[in-house]
């Protein structure tokens, strides 16, 4: 595509944009509100360390943690502030002709352009499946995602090798998978000097605010994309970060986490379908792909209702009518799914049928809320909770006097992430 015909502006949007502090956040992709407790001891007793510069030993452990993890030499690894930065030393590697597989995430494609590297676009259509014939022969570096964001579709790895060559990098963003169980169709282990895998601690750890990430590939091309970095590259806090979610006790710690996020998807895929939405299966990451005539305004609404939803017209090849949802548990989703309903309603100019507020809170959603959240929905359900407990039918339950029956709070549902690796 000609490079002015090129909107930056989208490919530089993220779902963060989306997302106000306080709203129920469906469009960004990280797991839970902030990182385990375990995680945050790890880092908080280092705080003490940060008068001294990040110290070489560090950096080596760190590197000899991940190497560990996938089976490599710590030579395999060159430690990121971010999976971004990893896809900002791309044109380190003198590509003259880019391909970059789509729709999925738009940092490499805008890195690759920005520092003048031709790119073609290969946009894969409806279901999205990965056809190595699609790509151009000439492409000497091709780029893509496994799983892909936003599609949620996770490639075979013959398909990934289909696309090898000599005179070709592959470069694989695995950004996200370690968000699914057992980590299939993964290349991270393989040692080849033409693959190089991207990984990132923002999603399964919560440490957006931290930018931590990694790179596995030949010794030769970690050499070419760390060329020119500055001395101290990764702080001391985001080296401990890397070390402790790389040992075996918090691999099985996210392996659970996994296990969490596909029955969750499974669960959440069935109510969003009955709310008349399209949800692109088969769906592998923590995240799902809507499809709707009206996705622009569906999502302005969810906006007004303090739910947030991203917007995927800006991954090159998708439209208006497609939103991302990141997957998140049962409470969130009754409070997604309703407001979805009601739009519905008010679209078509049919009313919506008299609901129990109660029935979209439950009993930790209340105890947990805040003042401002501490609704009449929850009030009956304390109402019905006191029925129940003296033998009352629910019916006899009163509400509050005076006070209009009304839906849930919309607050963002417990992380239960207490638990230990």
């Amino acid at each position: 595509m000609p490079e002015d015909t090129i909107d930056h502006a989208a490919l530089r949007h993220h779902g963060d944009v989306e997302a106000v502090p306080g709203m129920l956040d469906f469009a960004v992709n990280v797991r839970g509100s902030a990182p385990p407790p375990w995680l945050r001891e790890r880092l908080a007793a280092r705080l003490g360390d940060l008068a001294r510069y990040p110290a070489a030993s560090d950096e080596f452990r760190a590197r000899a943690a991940v190497a560990a993890r996938h089976g490599r030499s710590p030579e395999e690894v060159l430690l990121l502030g971010g999976a971004a930065e990893g896809f900002a030393l791309l044109p380190k590697l003198g590509s003259r002709a880019a391909a970059v597989l789509h729709p999925s995430f738009t940092e490499p494609e805008l890195a690759l352009r920005e520092a003048g590297v031709p790119v073609r676009r290969v946009v894969l259509p409806p279901p999205y499946s990965l056809d190595p014939a699609a790509v151009p022969d000439d492409a000497d570096l091709v780029v893509l995602g496994n799983p892909t964001n936003p599609t949620s579709v996770l490639h075979p790895a013959a398909a990934l090798h289909a696309l090898r060559r000599p005179g070709r990098v592959l470069v694989v963003d695995e950004a996200f998978l370690d968000a699914v169980p057992g980590e299939p169709e993964s290349l991270a282990g393989l040692a080849a000097p033409d693959v190089l895998v991207l990984r990132s601690l923002t999603k399964t750890w919560a440490l957006a605010g931290l930018r931590c990430g990694y790179l596995l590939g030949a010794p030769e091309l970690l050499a070419r994309l760390a060329h020119g970095r500055p001395h101290w590259p990764l702080g001391t806090l985001q080296l401990e970060a890397i070390s402790a979610t790389a040992e075996p006790a918090a691999v099985a710690w996210a392996e659970r986490e996994a296990r969490e996020i596909a029955a969750e998807r499974e669960a959440m895929i069935s109510e969003l379908r009955a709310t008349g939405l399209t949800v692109h299966t088969p769906a592998t990451g923590p995240f799902l792909l809507l499809e709707t005539p009206d996705g622009a305004p569906l999502r302005e609404h969810l906006a007004t209702r303090g739910i947030a939803v991203r917007r995927a017209d800006t991954f090159p090849g998708l439209t208006p009518g497609h939103l991302r949802v990141a997957v998140r548990a049962a409470p969130a989703v009754a409070t997604l799914t309703t407001a979805i309903r009601r739009y519905h309603a008010a679209a078509h100019d049919r009313p919506t049928a008299r609901e129990d507020p109660a029935a979209h809170v439950g009993a930790e959603g209340c105890e947990g809320a805040t003042a401002r959240d501490r609704t009449d929905a929850c009030a009956d359900v304390a109402a019905r909770d006191r029925a129940t407990a003296s033998g009352a039918p629910e019916s006899d339950a009163a509400p509050r006097s005076g006070t209009p029956n009304r839906t849930a709070p919309e607050h963002r549902a417990p992380a239960g992430r207490s638990h230990r690796p």
